[in-house]
């Protein structure tokens, strides 16, 4: 077999076994994809002793690339809603989780200044130990550039083997510490979290109300303030027995009922302003002429326009609702459209199928893959990661590196868009399956090149004593950090399991937290908060480390 072949067979045959491996489970905790590590350690082991050589550039291209998929689809899918993540109660999660990382960096420190362990071997323990494979691209790409040789480049991959099986078990066991020695109750948790997403934080509601106000009698709607324009949308009009669709011109009586939709605070402004509230089924279309229908802006003519540019009041219907990523935002005229936003259009049937046009509506389109934005938004990230970064007190520049710059790219492109005739926007099937592919290649590939000495490190070397760092590692900051969120700054049990599995950036825990109350959203709600921030600080990390401490 060529060299080339050689590699394919053992990546492929690693890729199999570890995902075979990643699946087993016992009560939903498993390697995950960490399986296809040290399926990697397994094939290069035999290859090792069967003494069969794997071509080292082809092995590191493979490496890489994997990891640039990984990195730049997780940007694409997070992007759209990462800005939005650092406000409000977004913002206390995230400085929490930021907390984490911070704590796991002075205690990698602290074993640096205690130990004897290299520092390539410092840095792999302390991605394994956050279940960060990333991370371990990032350190592995810096020893890189600053000149190590090929016995150095392998210590990363160790450390990170020895440390990972504790990271997964750690959180874990970080979660049910904190549950017990506070003795949280999950249903209180669950309830608490349920009033509080009840209030309006984390939905976007609608409210009939009825017009008491003597002053508004005679005004046209658009005269009423911060009706418009303010992030409420005023849908339908209930006038006497007739149910009508609303425009600014539309002229308010006292007893008319509206339905409105916008966030919370501003619904209740508009109650004070208006009247009082009214029932729902006083507005509902079933029955009437008008009607609602979700739309999919599609059309690349509509991208980075803003709603109140379509004249939708000439075609008669309102957009009351638009959803972004799994999230709704208020219909706000000065919103800006993005590719695959589902519009919620309401109107007349014959005026909603000809407004239908203006946004597109092909299902098609979203189904698709429009790979010429993939590889522009690859190059942009490979750039933007090899741009040096000057940082007082470092030797040397920092960068971004072929971890971070993909993802740092993929995030700010998701959140525009569009750039020319490249809309980056990827359905979620097919990011899921670039996602994966990319870790697997760049997990097999690294196993391979750390078979052949892992386990003399693990028996007649330091693996040992290493596992119990890595430990360490894991433990300190989610302990600390954990039983502080809770104690001073009173948040839900549930957010905050939610908060250490993506301070791990670690699914399998995501998924224990889940399982702890799986009618509850909090904990995938703060997963998804804090994961994007994470992922860019894990990546940062460990090349700061190789910078000071190399």
């Amino acid at each position: 077999m060529s060299g080339v072949a050689l590699g394919t067979a053992a990546l492929s045959l690693a890729g199999a076994l570890g995902l075979l491996l990643g699946g087993l489970s016992w009560r939903g905790v498993g390697l995950g994809i960490g399986g296809v590590l040290f399926a990697g350690i397994f094939v290069g082991h035999l290859a090792s002793v069967a003494g069969l050589k794997f071509d080292g550039a082809m092995i590191e291209f493979i490496r890489e690339f994997g990891l640039i998929l990984f990195v730049f689809t997780i940007g694409i899918q997070v992007g759209p809603g990462f800005f939005a993540t650092l406000q409000k109660s977004g913002l206390q999660l995230n400085l929490i989780a930021a907390a984490i990382v911070a704590l796991g960096v002075v205690v990698t420190l602290g074993l640096h200044a205690l130990t004897a362990v290299p520092v390539p071997a410092l840095v792999g323990l302390m991605s394994g130990a956050v279940t960060n494979t990333p991370g371990l691209g990032a350190a592995t790409q810096v020893l890189k550039d600053i000149g190590a040789d090929a016995a150095t480049l392998s210590q990363p991959g160790l450390g990170y083997a020895v440390a990972y099986p504790f990271g997964i078990l750690g959180v874990l066991a970080s979660m049910l510490v904190v549950r017990a020695v506070l003795k949280i109750r999950i249903e209180a948790e669950e309830a608490a979290f349920d009033a509080t997403r009840a209030r309006g934080a984390a939905e976007l509601p609608s409210l009939n109300l009825r017009v008491r106000n003597p002053n508004l009698d005679g005004l046209r709607l658009g005269e009423v303030p911060d009706l418009y324009d303010a992030g409420v949308v005023v849908s339908r009009l209930r006038k006497g027995d007739e149910l009508l669709h609303p425009t600014r011109e539309t002229v308010l009586n006292l007893g008319d009922v509206l339905h409105l939709v916008g966030p919370a605070p501003k619904l209740h402004a508009m109650e004070l302003i208006l009247g009082e509230r009214a029932e729902s089924a006083l507005t509902t279309t079933k029955g009437t002429h008008l009607a609602w229908e979700r739309i999919a802006v599609t059309e690349k003519k509509a991208l980075g326009r803003h709603i109140r540019d379509f004249g939708l009041e000439a075609h008669n219907v309102t957009i009351s609702r638009v959803m972004r990523a799994g999230t709704e935002v208020p219909a706000d005229g000065a919103l800006t459209l993005q590719f695959g936003d589902i519009l919620t259009v309401v109107g007349g049937k014959e005026e909603i199928a000809a407004a239908r046009p203006l946004f597109g509506n092909q299902a098609k389109s979203l189904e698709s893959v429009q790979f010429s934005a993939v590889f522009i938004g690859i190059v942009l990230g490979v750039l933007v990661g090899s741009v040096p970064i000057l940082v007082p007190g470092l030797p040397a520049p920092l960068k971004l590196g072929l971890a971070g710059g993909p993802l740092v790219v993929a995030i700010v492109l998701s959140r525009i868009g569009f750039l020319g005739p490249f809309v980056f926007f990827m359905p979620p099937v097919a990011n899921h399956a670039l996602r994966e592919l990319g870790i697997v290649l760049f997990l097999a590939a690294v196993g391979l090149k750390a078979g052949d000495s892992f386990l003399a490190t693990l028996i007649h070397g330091d693996g040992l004593i290493w596992m119990l760092y890595g430990a360490i590692i894991t433990l300190v900051p989610l302990l600390i950090v954990g039983f502080a969120a809770r104690l001073l700054w009173k948040v839900n049990y549930l957010s905050l399991a939610g908060v250490l599995a993506g301070s791990m950036t670690d699914p399998p825990a995501l998924a224990f937290a889940n399982a702890m109350a799986p009618t509850a959203a909090a904990q995938s709600i703060a997963y998804a908060a804090v994961y994007p921030l994470v992922m860019c600080l894990r990546i940062l990390a460990p090349q700061v480390l190789v910078l000071l401490l190399m």
